[in-house]
């Protein structure tokens, strides 16, 4: 999840509703916490995918994120770990 998404019209709703900083706070916890539960096998894992969705849904839901806009933000942050992935679990 990037603060910026405004420039590029990913989330504008959660930009407007929440502010920058409150995102910006929200992807440092969100980093934080899936970089802590990235494992190495943890693309393959269906238990361990379940178990990050739930983490980020709870952060999203602590910060008042849009309850509608939270299924596409969880499903940006597992696809940007998976990109991230191979630095975080080696």
């Amino acid at each position: 999840m990037q603060p910026q998404a405004e420039s590029r019209g990913v989330n504008n709703s959660a930009l407007k509703v929440l502010g920058e900083p409150t995102l910006k706070q929200i992807a440092h916890e969100l980093v934080a916490a899936v970089r802590s539960s990235v494992t190495i096998d943890w693309t393959s894992k269906e238990s361990v995918r379940a178990k990050i969705r739930i983490m980020v849904k709870r952060i999203l839901r602590q910060h008042g994120y849009p309850p509608d806009k939270q299924e596409a933000a969880t499903a940006t942050v597992l696809a940007q770990a998976e990109l991230l992935c191979a630095d975080w679990a080696g």
